[in-house]
């Protein structure tokens, strides 16, 4: 073979496979959002603390 069709043709099999490793298959889309955190819950308040004197 020579030189210039080895390089020819090395070239075009580096060109076609640049063009089909290209890009995503399949239909284009738009991704969705990511979702929002969820505010947490409201926690009952704290009971008071309990006093150790205990009448006698």
């Amino acid at each position: 073979m020579k030189p210039s069709i080895a390089l020819n043709i090395g070239a075009a099999v580096m060109v076609f496979g640049a063009l089909a490793g290209c890009g995503q298959t399949g239909p284009l889309y738009m991704p969705t959002p990511p979702a929002k955190p969820q505010p947490a819950p409201a926690q009952p308040p704290a009971m008071p603390p309990v006093s150790s004197s205990v009448a006698q």
